[in-house]
């Protein structure tokens, strides 16, 4: 069961400004990856539905969340049908995030008040989402739906919009700031923050310290009030 409300978390990702995205096979590297992004300030966390058995990895990886880090809010990306949704939501998923607009997963997620991330490539799906219900809509691949220039057209005519750009996000002050000048809500990071090297490595530390200077970044760069 969720131990979050669609609306905490909703407002952790704006607070927060960051979702880690990761998967890996391996349990004890998904806990020090989560130890590590923790220890860095990081609140929330997508586990990306990659792999075989991937539901029994987040499984364990919750309830070790669960105990030793209660405020950290765990999610799952990369999930494009009902039943998986569903599957990850009995296992405590707190939020469910897709690539792709399934209404049936809308519907599943809304029952449980779980917050629903569809990915959008256009203003009709973002609407539609919206209508769905939908608080916060994922744009993917960021950089290829249009980057910031996309969100910053799509916050005109429908300011309320909260948007989670993937794919396109660097962690530079540049591109943050180029990000959350054009209005997102927040922004989604995988291997362009938890590097491949760095897992090979098992240099924790490096993720550690790469998950607070992005939130320094994005604490500096994103508008206030």
């Amino acid at each position: 069961m969720a131990q979050f409300s669609r609306i905490e978390t909703a407002l952790k990702m704006k607070e927060s400004g960051l979702v880690p995205v990761f998967y890996n096979a391996d349990i004890d590297v998904c806990k020090n990856v989560v130890s590590a992004c923790y220890k860095g300030g990081a609140r929330i966390f997508e586990f990306t539905n990659r792999g075989d058995y991937a539901q029994e990895v987040f499984l364990e990886l919750n309830q070790f969340v669960m105990k030793v880090m209660p405020d950290m809010i765990m999610g799952v990306g990369s999930v494009v049908d009902a039943v998986t949704a569903g599957l990850y939501i009995q296992l405590g998923a707190n939020f469910i995030v897709s690539p792709i607009l399934n209404e049936e997963m809308a519907r599943v997620c809304n029952r449980r008040k779980i917050l629903w991330s569809p990915g959008c490539g256009s203003v009709s799906e973002i609407s539609r989402a919206e209508e769905l219900g939908a608080e916060v809509v994922k744009i993917f691949p960021g950089a290829e739906v249009g980057g910031p220039r996309f969100v910053e057209m799509v916050k005109g005519p429908m300011p309320w919009t909260s948007i989670m750009p993937t794919g396109g996000v660097d962690a530079t002050k540049e591109s943050l700031s180029t990000w959350f000048k054009a209005g997102v809500w927040c922004v989604g990071m995988g291997s362009r923050l938890i590097t491949k090297e760095m897992i090979k490595n098992k240099d924790y530390k490096a993720i550690e310290d790469n998950i607070r200077n992005v939130l320094e970044i994005i604490e500096w760069v994103k508008p206030k009030g």
